[in-house]
């Protein structure tokens, strides 16, 4: 499974590349622009197509959800743990994040998969996950239950390790949106992950 997640700002014409990816096959776009207004995502999810709706996936504004077909929600670390998701848990699809296997083993089925970074350093936050040690905790990895996708740092040039280490997915956010063309890279991601796959 490949997933985007959308850069925190607006970016031009990033619904357009967004709906040609949905049409080269991306699998789940996380819209994650925490400093959007209500109004201003409604009309951002307005210009995606409306066949690639159930493919959204929300991590702010959740009403928006109702009006605009969709079912998917991410819950941040923090919200998580202070129970903010169970009002809604119950009618929609739930992912969240954690930075460690023990969290993420200890989670339980509400949640259908898990990002657990930082993957490798972090290309959009310089510095970031330098030292991490995710990559070898996967081996530690003792709930079936739920998917892990990896995030931080993926690129074509190393997506294939995600894989190898027993990943269901991947997320992708720096490699493609800080890339002069962010298409081009995520279809490069989508054939070396087809490649791991054989």
């Amino acid at each position: 499974m490949i997933l985007v997640i959308t850069p925190e700002i607006m970016v031009p014409n990033e619904t357009d590349i967004i709906n040609q990816m949905f049409q080269k096959g991306l699998d789940l776009l996380h819209i994650r622009k925490p400093q959007t207004t209500l109004q201003k995502l409604a009309s951002f999810i307005s210009e995606i197509d409306l066949s690639f709706r159930s493919r959204l996936v929300l991590h702010t504004h959740y009403e928006l959800g109702k009006d605009h077909g969709i079912s998917r929600f991410h819950v941040r670390e923090t919200d998580r743990l202070e129970g903010k998701y169970k009002p809604f848990a119950d009618k929609n699809i739930m992912s969240t994040s954690v930075h460690d296997m023990n969290t993420y083993n200890t989670l339980g089925k509400e949640w259908e998969y898990v990002f657990i970074s930082p993957f490798f350093p972090s290309i959009s936050k310089k510095g970031y996950g330098e030292n991490s040690t995710i990559r070898e905790e996967v081996k530690y990895r003792d709930n079936k239950a739920l998917q892990l996708i990896a995030l931080g740092g993926i690129t074509p040039e190393n997506i294939c390790k995600v894989f190898e280490t027993g990943a269901d997915g991947a997320a992708l956010l720096g490699a493609v949106w800080e890339s002069e063309d962010p298409l081009g890279v995520f279809m490069k991601c989508r054939e070396n992950y087809f490649i791991s796959k054989k």
